[in-house]
């Protein structure tokens, strides 16, 4: 069972036992050896849940990635497919099978089809068509709704809802949200108070309530599970574009956006954890170094949630306090040894941690300090602070002129677009002529894309940001990012619009005192309160702090869940936030997702 997942009022570790059971019993069907295909989506987020010792213990000797590529040569009794409901992936398993039956090992074989979480009638089709359905013997579900990061946060790790959603029209993840937040009340009971802001956080506590209700009907379904969550709040993404665009400056936001953290894993250049001797000699410059960021090890979950800022200092106390403990050992009495030697072990595990993060910090060090960084960071801030908003930014035509990468330039118009609520034309399409010429048609299919996902888009005369950046406090002056008093330290003058909405919403305990501003959000709101019995309502709260699930629809950033921790932690703070999303993200993954153009 892993540690970090416990230790506050909400268990997430019942997460990760549940869906590591139900995996579990799916293997136990297929007695004898197994080797597992993974779709590459699913592969990361399952290592949350089950890590290949579990695997190995129920005889699985083989994992391959999923593709359109016949298997490696393998001595298996059964081979199983894990994949999500897609139309694409079922025609890369018909590849695989039609390919590995032609083996001499083939006809020994059993195949199997596990779907995430759901089966999809289209897929079963799909197999039909393609030859290989009499072929699949087991064609299950695996049902994993969530997957658990840390004691306070989980994810689908679905990429897709934003773009399904807003540029397809396709709902059909937003009924998977839907699914995952009545397992959510299935393990951990009924949530009383429900708030939400956007057109697809109504859409998915519709679906929530249609799901309960047709499942009341079955006696078997019915939870005695007292709630231990109070309040639920859903963020529609839409509600707040300008958040994920903003660069993180929290230690755990910034590794995300440089290096990308995928499944509480981030890969680094390993220059930086070598010795001078071992620099001297790797040739390996390409190769990296793998490290596991959860709360798990004590001193990233001391600096993950502070700002990049305020990390150099903390880490060179805990060096002084480390070689402190460790000098000296001469003068030591017999008792003081013996207890030295105890605590030993820990204080070689810390000096070890110091060691790695020492290094993640000089190789994000390396980049922040580099004008381009700096000029970027300048550039945001100056839009979050609506600074020469209305024109043509001279800094983003430097980075076409330098052909940058697309994704950082579409960045940086879409935040400008969002901070003075749409763009004038000639300014639009002076963007558009630049882009056109520099990165060819493409950029011209990207900026269609996201004009109509409403992160580029023509001004209209009203001015939402400049309005609500007055009303919430969006941006301030006088941020500490050294001891902060405000959640704009994330991202150093600037408090995600998502995390305003949930600290105002909770300390005056509804919408009411937000009605002035609620008008510019887009989409309706929500404010209901269940009927639950009361046998099942929590009144057990002896500290008189109430748990709230704030749940984003369409993707959250690390920025904003050190902002709710921030929040949390607050002296006078009566509230403990769970965070829960459909994806991880940062500014890069999320456009990327959007334009779908690499």
């Amino acid at each position: 069972m892993a540690s970090h997942l416990q230790g506050r009022k909400v268990d997430i570790s019942l997460i990760q036992t549940t869906a590591r059971n139900n995996l579990i019993n799916l293997m136990e069907k297929c007695p004898g050896t197994k080797a597992i295909v993974w779709d590459s989506s699913i592969a990361g987020p399952v290592g949350l849940i089950a890590q290949y010792s579990v695997l190995s213990e129920h005889q699985v000797i083989k994992m391959f990635p999923l593709r359109p590529l016949p298997l490696p040569e393998n001595e298996v009794s059964h081979v199983i497919f894990i994949s999500r409901p897609k139309l694409e992936l079922m025609d890369y398993i018909a590849h695989n099978v039609h390919a590995d039956c032609r083996t001499k090992s083939g006809s020994k074989k059993q195949y199997h089809i596990f779907f995430v979480p759901k089966k999809s009638l289209l897929c079963l089709e799909r197999l039909k068509h393609s030859g290989i359905f009499g072929n699949i013997t087991l064609k299950e579900e695996f049902v994993c709704e969530l997957f658990p990061f840390d004691s306070d946060l989980v994810s689908m790790e679905i990429p897709d809802v934003f773009r399904e959603y807003n540029l397809e029209n396709d709902p059909t993840y937003l009924y998977q949200t839907a699914q995952a937040l009545v397992f959510l009340q299935k393990l951990y009971g009924p949530i009383s108070r429900v708030w939400g802001k956007g057109t697809a956080a109504k859409q998915v506590w519709d679906l929530v309530v249609r799901l309960q209700r047709e499942q009341n009907n079955s006696e078997s379904s019915k939870t005695n599970q007292t709630s231990c969550i109070d309040k639920i709040l859903l963020i529609d993404r839409s509600v707040d574009l300008i958040s994920p665009l903003a660069t993180q400056l929290t230690y755990e936001g910034l590794i995300d956006e440089l290096f990308g953290i995928n499944n509480s894993t981030a890969n680094f250049p390993i220059h930086n954890f070598l010795t001078a001797e071992e620099r001297s000699s790797n040739t390996l410059s390409e190769e990296k170094k793998q490290i596991i960021l959860n709360s798990g090890e004590m001193l990233f979950a001391d600096i993950r949630d502070r700002n990049f800022n305020a990390v150099g200092a903390y880490l060179s106390q805990q060096a002084k306090a480390i070689s402190a403990q460790m000098e000296n050992i001469e003068e030591k009495t017999v008792k003081e040894m013996k207890l030295y030697v105890q605590k030993l072990p820990q204080l070689l595990a810390k000096k070890k941690a110091l060691a790695h993060h020492t290094a993640i910090a000089e190789c994000i060090k390396e980049i922040t300090d580099s004008y381009e960084f700096l000029d970027t960071l300048q550039t945001e801030q100056e839009f979050l602070n609506c600074i020469e908003v209305d024109r043509v930014n001279p800094y983003i035509e430097d980075l076409i002129c330098q052909n940058k990468p697309l994704v950082q330039v579409l960045r940086l118009i879409c935040l400008q677009s969002l901070t003075c609520s749409g763009l004038k034309p000639k300014v639009l399409e002076c963007y558009k002529k630049e882009l056109v010429h520099t990165y060819g048609l493409k950029a011209l299919l990207a900026v269609t894309k996201l004009e109509k996902v409403g992160l580029l888009k023509l001004q209209s005369g009203s001015r939402q940001y400049t309005v609500l950046r007055k009303a919430l406090r969006l941006t301030m002056e006088d941020t500490s990012e050294m001891n902060p008093t405000d959640i704009s330290y994330v991202h150093s003058v600037y408090a995600p619009l998502s995390i305003r909405l949930a600290e105002q919403l909770t300390k005056s305990g509804g919408w009411k005192q937000l009605q002035d501003v609620m008008g510019l959000l887009p989409g309706p709101t929500i404010d209901e309160s269940p009927i639950i019995p009361k046998s099942l309502l929590n009144f057990d709260s002896s500290d008189g702090t109430s748990v709230v699930l704030v749940f984003f629809i369409g993707g959250c950033t690390f920025a904003e869940v050190s902002a709710l921790r921030f929040l949390s932690q607050m002296e006078d703070s009566n509230v403990e936030f769970v965070i829960g999303t459909t994806k991880l993200i940062n500014g890069t993954t999320f456009l990327n997702s959007i334009i779908d153009i690499y």
